[in-house]
């Protein structure tokens, strides 16, 4: 039996804790329509983790002061440079089984140059 693509993941499985955009902003200390900026300009990924849910950010890409975690905005760049939506790229993200452990806490521990050499070669 073969992987299941990315977008084929259940997010809501893989992300521990989801943000609405509501509380990401309240979090940041900026309107949600700033959060909804902040997606589309790939400083943060938001999905919908499940049917009948809002659209959320992992709490994950947020440090401890609110602010998007070091690396994550270039990482999702990247991602996306590869073809990738934001679905997928939450996916990668929380999942990615060539590291030693998950690309979001690869990042949240300031080490995302591994992180990043990885996602550069989906590219390619």
């Amino acid at each position: 039996m073969s992987e299941p693509r990315l977008s084929e993941h259940d997010l809501d499985a893989l992300v521990e804790e989801w943000l609405d955009w509501d509380a990401a902003a309240e979090l940041i200390g900026v309107t949600p329509a700033k959060v909804r900026t902040m997606v589309r300009e790939h400083e943060l990924a938001s999905a919908v983790p499940s049917p009948g849910r809002r659209p959320g950010v992992p709490a994950l890409f947020l440090d401890e002061e609110g602010l998007p975690v070091k690396g994550l905005p270039g990482l999702l760049t990247l991602l996306h440079d590869a073809g990738f939506d934001d679905r997928e790229c939450i996916a990668w993200i929380f999942l990615d089984a060539n590291l030693p452990g998950r690309p979001i806490d690869a990042l949240r521990e300031n080490r995302g140059s591994e992180v990043k050499r990885r996602a550069q070669a989906l590219g390619f």
